[in-house]
């Protein structure tokens, strides 16, 4: 029992570490994808494409820890922030939305469940 209660209450504080992680990933992204962008000089084809692929990846790591929400119900909130994104971009005069972006979006949030979903897959046939 106290083992039994010793796990939940981890669970619980661990849950919490990750929806306040969530909450600030969100709200740093949104202040970068907001932000004017300063090109360094380094530059290569889509890099944007790859930083919204790898930026929705770890949101989605991050919301499948903090939030008991079906998975599908988790793409469908990483999508309508994707879409969210786009909006603002699209309003802003010196940023622009893109479907490629969106694209990417929704590609990064899907990789991170189905690299989850065969990671687990792989180690139920591993240690049965």
């Amino acid at each position: 029992m106290k083992l039994c209660l010793h796990r939940e209450i981890g669970s619980f504080v661990t849950r919490r570490i990750y929806q306040i992680l969530l909450l600030l990933t969100l709200s740093i992204c949104t202040f970068l994808f907001a932000k004017e962008i300063q090109h360094s000089g380094i530059r290569f084809e889509h890099a944007d494409k790859v930083a919204h692929f790898g930026i929705f990846f770890v949101l989605a790591f991050i919301m499948h820890h903090a939030i008991r929400f079906p998975v599908w119900l988790q793409l469908c909130l990483l999508t309508a922030y994707g879409i969210g994104i786009e909006y603002m971009q699209d309003t802003l005069p010196y940023r622009q939305a893109s479907i490629g972006d969106f694209v990417a979006d929704v590609a990064g949030a899907a990789s991170y469940y189905l690299s989850y979903f065969a990671w687990r897959e792989w180690r139920v046939r591993k240690h049965g």
